[in-house]
C-alpha cells in the first residue's frame, strides 16, 4: 500500500511523513515541484538535512537548476521509485502539496508527444480577449480560470490546439482510480492559524538566509531557470531592480504564499478522495482499520 501525506504549503506536511515513516517502516518520496532542484533549499523549504538522516527520503535536490523538469518526467521517476520501496518492504509515503505531480503520478495520466503549435496569434491579445478564445475551445476549463492568469490560459488553449480537444474532455478520459493501493491523507488547519504559521515559516526563511541564497543563485545563474519560478525566488526579482524594499519582497512572497495556499486547496478538494486529518493519531487510527 502507498500513502499520500497532501495539504496546504506550511501545514506540516514533512514533519507529519518522517513521524509516520518511524511508525509503520516507511520511506519518504518528495512531492512538490521545486523540491526536486539542487541548490534551492531555503526558498522551496525543504526538509533539513537532519531530518533526511532520520528516515529515507527519495526525489529531493537531484535535478540541476539549469534543467527543465516537468510532471511527465516525475512521474517515471514516482513510478519507478515507489516500487523500488515496495521491493525493498518498505511502504512508500509522498509527501508534498504539488497536487498535479501526485495525480499524474498515481492516475493513468497519459503524456502524448509534444505537438508544436503556433501561438504567435495569441500573443497581441488582451488577457479579456485571450479568455474569450479559451471559452470559445474549453468552456468548462475557462471557467477555472481567472483571465488575469495569463500562463495558465495560453496553456490551456495549447493543450486543445495541440490534440483537438479540449482539456476538460482529456481529464474525463482519464482513469479515476489510481493505478495502486493509495490512501490519502489531507493534513488539515483552519485558515487562520494556517496563515500565521506560513508568515512564522517566511519570517524565519529571511532569519537564515534566503535573501542570500536567492541573490547566489541568481548571479549564477540568471533569472531563466524553470526553478526560479518558484514563490520565495520570483518575488525578489524587482528588489534586485531596486524597485521595492526588501520588507516589501518578503511581504510579497507571503501573499503568494496564501494565494497558492487557495489554489491548492481547491485543487485537493476536488481531485482526490482524501481523509482530513489533524494528526499522526488519526491516521494511525485509520491505518489500524483498515
Amino acid at each position: 500500500m502507498i500513502i499520500v501525506i497532501t495539504g496546504a504549503t506550511g501545514s506540516g506536511k514533512s514533519d507529519l511523513a518522517i513521524e509516520l515513516a518511524k511508525r509503520i517502516d516507511g520511506e519518504i518520496i518528495n512531492a512538490d515541484a521545486f523540491q526536486v532542484y539542487e541548490e534551492l533549499s531555503i526558498a522551496t523549504a525543504k526538509p533539513t538535512e537532519q531530518m533526511m538522516k532520520e528516515v529515507s527520503h527519495h526525489l529531493f535536490s537531484f535535478v540541476p537548476l539549469t534543467k527543465d523538469y516537468d510532471v511527465s518526467q516525475y512521474q517515471e521517476d514516482l513510478r519507478r521509485t515507489i516500487k523500488d520501496v515496495l521491493s525493498r518492504g518498505k511502504t512508500p509515503i509522498i509527501a508534498g502539496g504539488t497536487g498535479l505531480y501526485i495525480r499524474a503520478g498515481l492516475y493513468d495520466y497519459e503524456f502524448k508527444p509534444s505537438v508544436s503549435v503556433d501561438m504567435s496569434k495569441y500573443e497581441l491579445l488582451t488577457n479579456e480577449d485571450l479568455h474569450k478564445e479559451l471559452e470559445k475551445l474549453d468552456p468548462l476549463e475557462a471557467k477555472k480560470i481567472h483571465m488575469n492568469n495569463r500562463i495558465r490560459v495560453k496553456r490551456a488553449i495549447e493543450i486543445c490546439l495541440a490534440n483537438g480537444k479540449p482539456k476538460s474532455e482529456l481529464i474525463d478520459e482519464q482513469n479515476h482510480e489510481p493505478i495502486f493501493e493509495t490512501r490519502f491523507y489531507a493534513l488539515s488547519m483552519e485558515r487562520k492559524p494556517l496563515y500565521e504559521r506560513v508568515e512564522a515559516r517566511v519570517d524565519k526563511m529571511f532569519e537564515i538566509g534566503i535573501e542570500n541564497e536567492v541573490t547566489t543563485l541568481v548571479n549564477k545563474y540568471g533569472r531563466e531557470p524553470h526553478a526560479f519560478r518558484a514563490i520565495g525566488v520570483k518575488e525578489f526579482f524587482p528588489y534586485f531592480d531596486k524597485e521595492i524594499t526588501l520588507d516589501e519582497a518578503k511581504q510579497t512572497i507571503k501573499d503568494a504564499t496564501r494565494h497558492y495556499i487557495k489554489r491548492q486547496e481547491t485543487f485537493f478538494r476536488h481531485q482526490f478522495n482524501a481523509k482530513n486529518v489533524s494528526s499522526i493519531e488519526e491516521i494511525m487510527e485509520d491505518l489500524n482499520h483498515e
